[in-house]
């Protein structure tokens, strides 16, 4: 308890350095300056009744729970959905992916997730009234989690996962980060290693190991549709594209490509505040290069295409004829690689996977991943699989095989939070079960 308190006490100690952050990230990124009031009040839309509430920070988590939240609205109808996050680009991706969801005039709702002060956190339980809450991947905040079992409020941390490298800081404040993880309902964790990590720091937390949704994320019908827009302005060269590069790794890339490099070069950052400074390194580097968001086919002198939009990397994805995974030259633990995977494209990767371990080393095993260590074998890496159609047809059966093999969390996710909640017994829960049930009715009408 002692801990807790002295976290918050930091909390209110730092809250002008995190003004002040916001302040200054809002001069590349204007939303930094909306909606403070959620962030450091709590204040919340209003609901058509108390919501399913489910938290996911930024794009990746966001993307990650598109199955969960179909999943969600087909067994809870009759409930309004609330989706928070912490960043705007989280927040605008939310937006694009769920606003049109609701089904049967459901309620969606999004907004940011309060700083984790007791005042905040208390006034966003209270205006919300949550029957669940649902906690995307590594969200572990004292404050919330406490005042959420003080209340009564079911809650989960779902696709949860923890690197060894956050099990080692976790471990510095055991003591604030154990009886959060012992007050949290259930911890669904994407594998046995992530399991095991929670439950040294908290031995007596319930956990359950579901896998990860991410591997049930699935393309749009928009994003085929899109694909084919683009192949149209690329016309008929090969394409490699380079996804979720982060801070450092374009000029990398950019000094390393070779000037006989036999394909499109696709640059696709992960932040969108970094479109603008990509630019200045093609420009400076007499790059010829041409934007997305200009929306014109591209020019036969064009070598790079500068993938500066929001939520298409599935288009760029179908494509692509070899993809590289950003945030793995440098030591950044990588980024999502099961989007490549599941549509069949040849991945190159660098050294760095600590945030995706598990999931390269396993798809490095099937044969679907090619590990490099520098820029240059970027590059050469992507040059022998373009020569060789062979290889690239068996690199991407490999990622198909691989993504379909691991499918399935969201189902095993969703059986988790219902049986957790049959045995619940609170009245607050009456709606859920009544839900739950007309949600089945509602399948077995329809043949699901």
């Amino acid at each position: 308890m002692a801990f807790r308190y002295l976290y918050t006490l930091l909390w209110y100690l730092l809250a002008p350095v995190v003004a002040f952050y916001l302040v200054r990230r809002s001069k590349r990124q204007p939303a930094y300056r909306l909606h403070w009031q959620e962030r450091f009040m709590g204040q919340m839309p209003t609901m058509s009744s108390p919501p399913i509430w489910l938290h996911a920070v930024s794009v990746g988590e966001t993307r990650a729970a598109i199955p969960l939240v179909k999943a969600l609205q087909d067994h809870f109808p009759q409930l309004p959905i609330l989706i928070t996050q912490m960043t705007p680009t989280g927040r605008d991706t939310a937006r694009q992916l769920f606003a049109n969801m609701g089904c049967r005039g459901q309620q969606i709702a999004f907004a940011y997730l309060p700083y984790d002060m007791p005042h905040a956190v208390q006034r966003f339980l209270a205006e919300v009234k949550p029957r669940v809450g649902v906690l995307m991947e590594t969200e572990v905040w004292p404050n919330l989690i406490h005042a959420a079992h003080k209340r009564h409020i079911p809650l989960f941390l779902v696709n949860a996962r923890l690197s060894e490298r956050s099990a080692r800081g976790y471990r510095r404040i055991r003591p604030l980060i154990a009886p959060a993880l012992r007050h949290l309902t259930q911890i669904a964790a994407q594998t046995q290693a992530d399991a095991d990590r929670f439950t040294a720091l908290a031995p007596t937390c319930s956990v359950t190991v579901v896998g990860n949704t991410k591997f049930d994320v699935r393309p749009t019908w928009d994003s085929l549709d899109l694909a084919a827009q683009f192949r149209l302005w690329c016309g008929e060269r090969p394409v490699f594209v380079a996804a979720s590069t982060r801070e450092g790794e374009e000029a990398l890339l950019l000094d390393a490509l070779p000037a006989d490099f036999p394909a499109l070069l696709v640059i696709v950052p992960r932040h969108p505040e970094r479109f603008a400074d990509v630019a200045k390194l093609l420009e400076a580097r007499h790059i010829p290069f041409q934007r997305r968001s200009e929306k014109q086919p591209l020019r036969a002198e064009t070598r790079v295409w500068l993938g500066d939009s929001m939520g298409e990397l599935f288009a760029y994805y179908r494509i692509a004829d070899v993809a590289f995974i950003g945030g793995s030259l440098l030591p950044l633990g990588g980024q999502n690689l099961i989007e490549a995977a599941c549509l069949g494209v040849p991945i190159v990767m660098g050294p760095s996977d600590f945030n995706f371990l598990q999931v390269t080393a396993l798809a490095a095993q099937a044969g679907a991943l090619q590990r490099v260590d520098t820029p240059a074998e970027v590059f050469e890496a992507a040059g022998a699989i373009l020569h060789n159609p062979t290889l690239m047809k068996a690199m991407g059966a490999a990622g198909l095989a691989f993504a379909a093999a691991h499918q399935g969390a969201t189902e095993r996710i969703l059986n988790v939070l219902l049986t957790t909640l049959a045995n619940q017994d609170s009245d607050s829960l009456s709606v859920v079960s009544s839900s739950v049930a007309s949600g089945q009715a509602q399948n077995r009408r329809s043949g699901t």
